[in-house]
């Protein structure tokens, strides 16, 4: 028989991945900018266009702006956090689902026992 189970995914930071997770840490809070920036267009658009529903209008623009900024006040926490992580240590990256045959005898423990995939620079390294 045949089970799913999920597996850990973790990265090994180096300075070749930690320039990469900065670049797109990066990217993520300049779209971010940019989309809040177009909000306020949009919003002011709006307003001027149905002046008697301005209310509505400015809540729910507010609150659009709002959920990215603070997105982009993640991503600067992650990009700080980034600059302190030291290179070499493991970073959760995620899990993945692997399929494993079972079969009566079999010890159980051993097969809940966490399991996890260790990768470096896109190459894994270890399978534990």
């Amino acid at each position: 028989m045949n089970i799913i189970r999920k597996v850990a995914v973790k990265k090994i930071v180096t300075d070749d991945s930690k320039a990469e997770l900065r670049e797109e840490y990066q990217l993520k809070i300049f779209k971010l900018e940019q989309e809040c920036e177009q909000l306020k267009f949009e919003q002011k658009k709006l307003e001027h266009q149905a002046a008697n529903k301005k209310a509505n209008i400015t809540a729910r623009f507010h609150k659009e702006i709002s959920n990215r900024k603070d997105q982009i006040k993640w991503n600067k926490y992650k990009l700080e956090q980034l600059e302190i992580l030291p290179t070499g240590s493991e970073m959760n990256d995620g899990e993945v689902e692997a399929m494993i045959e079972i079969e009566e005898g079999m010890d159980w423990d051993n097969l809940t026992e966490q399991k996890s995939i260790i990768v470096k620079d896109g190459i894994i390294t270890k399978i534990t």
